[in-house]
């Protein structure tokens, strides 16, 4: 990515600060659509490698890279893996369940033949007596009875119909960190030849897992960070230690409201987002958030009040799925996505406050100084210098009311911050005057105007990651 050249066509103060993620799929697979998806407002692009090929893949990156620099903005690729998807197989018709009948599972069985439903991941390997599996998003439930000879016998709990290749949820099965599968390796190395900024960990159970991961893309000299997607009964448990291991933290509400019940979400979401904000980490609220926007050119009420608790509870990110993959109306549902998020950034009713630990550290009390003053002089807007990411990182955290702008003299960087709450980034060579110039080419650009105050934050050796010691005021001339 070269240097970015396109100054903001809107004032700092008017720039949406909670992001917006869009899924690619067969609604926006061309670099016309895609380019308009960056423009109507999306920071961050999300490729499901749930469906489509390698070369689909390759090309979109392609078109993702080059629409960023039309649109003369940063933009995060996000490489989402399946994870162990467990689905039933393939099977002719339909399977009607009755309350209290005896159902059968076998990795990849032929159901005419055997009677036992065909699953596409050997569940033998992992289920016990007494577990539960529910099917079809939640809608058969059953209780294990038995495992022998690599088939797992169950007991339906209610009615309902199974239908081909639709999930299987297992709250309380342990996968022992077997969660990245053949397929997500094959991916992950397909992933680190390509140009992408994150990794979506899907079905995260432990800390463990994310380290697991990491291992991976060490291997593969990858400088992809992790999003971990909350979507398990397990992650819920273990999610301070979750948050603190991930880069970022993913609320992939779907699967989460089978695995737990569904009216834990809003509170599950709330402790990440807060738990997101004690460790610095961005969070991105997921799944159904503007969902009848696959089919309408309007949302509902209920689904404009979700995005807005997202962005007042202090969410970096709010995500489109089915909405920009295969919807019918992709860049209203980002457009529309954006009107809410500015309106509800201009007219927040309230300041949530989530309760947190103290920060003794030495870049922590950093950050606070650099709140404090550019709050008490009134500046225009707070400059940073970075070359990881971690000073700006920390600053957003903090939830000023201050424009922040990082400057980095590494793309990837750029990119990665581009999800980050209320960040705007440039990319300029290593300079120890990239603040200053940056701010004086800001001014040029009647971003910035004479009389502006401007704090900026840089290190004694610029590009050298840790080295953030100095703050400075200026008053642009």
């Amino acid at each position: 990515m070269h240097a970015t050249n396109t100054a903001p066509n809107v004032p700092l103060e008017n720039f949406k600060r909670t992001k917006i993620i869009a899924t690619v799929g067969p609604s926006t697979d061309s670099y016309e659509l895609i380019e308009a998806l960056i423009d109507a407002g999306a920071n961050g692009i999300r490729l499901n490698f749930s469906h489509g090929t390698h070369a689909e893949r390759t090309r979109q990156i392609k078109w993702i890279r080059r629409a960023s620099q039309a649109c003369g903005k940063p933009v995060a690729i996000i490489q989402d893996i399946q994870g162990p998807k467990i689905r039933l197989g393939d099977f002719d018709g339909f399977v009607t369940v009755a309350k209290g009948q005896s159902l059968s599972f076998a990795y990849q069985s032929d159901y005419a033949v055997s009677g036992h439903l065909p699953t596409q991941y050997d569940l033998s390997l992992k289920v016990k007596r007494g577990e539960r599996i529910y099917l079809y998003d939640g809608k058969v439930k059953t209780i294990v009875s038995s495992v022998q000879g690599g088939v797992v016998h169950t007991r339906a709990e209610n009615d309902g119909i199974l239908i081909k290749r639709k999930g299987m949820n297992l709250p309380d099965t342990d996968f022992g960190g077997d969660i990245i599968t053949p397929k997500d390796k094959a991916d992950l190395v397909y992933g680190s030849s390509q140009d992408i900024d994150y990794i979506a960990l899907s079905f995260v159970q432990t800390a463990d897992d994310i380290a697991s991961l990491r291992t991976i893309l060490k291997s593969f000299n990858s400088s992809a960070k992790v999003i971990s997607k909350i979507e398990t009964k397990a992650a819920v448990e273990n999610l301070e230690a979750i948050v603190a291991a991930s880069d970022a933290v993913m609320i992939a509400r779907g699967d989460l409201a089978v695995e737990t019940p569904a009216e834990s979400v809003p509170i599950v979401q709330r402790q990440i987002i807060g738990l997101g904000l004690r460790y610095g980490k961005p969070t991105i609220v997921a799944t159904q958030m503007l969902a009848s926007m696959t089919d309408m050119p309007e949302p509902t009420r209920a689904e404009v009040s979700d995005v807005a608790t997202a962005t007042i509870l202090g969410a970096d990110c709010v995500m489109l799925s089915d909405e920009t993959a295969n919807g019918k109306y992709p860049i209203e549902a980002v457009q529309t996505m954006k009107r809410i998020v500015l309106y509800t950034e201009a007219h927040r009713p309230v300041n949530v406050i989530f309760p947190g630990h103290e920060d003794h550290s030495r870049q922590g009390a950093i950050s606070r100084a650099i709140i404090g003053l550019a709050e008490n002089i009134a500046a225009k807007a707070i400059v940073a210098e970075t070359k990881s990411g971690d000073t700006a990182l920390q600053i957003a955290a903090l939830r000023n009311n201050t424009p922040l702008i990082a400057v980095t003299s590494v793309a990837r960087t750029a990119q990665q911050l581009a999800i980050v709450f209320g960040i705007k980034s440039y990319v300029r060579p290593v300079d120890k005057f990239a603040a200053k110039k940056l701010t004086n080419w800001l001014q040029l650009s009647k971003v910035l105007h004479k009389g502006d105050i401007v704090v900026t934050v840089s290190g004694k050796y610029p590009g050298v990651v840790g080295t953030t010691d100095t703050i400075k005021v200026r008053v642009l001339e």
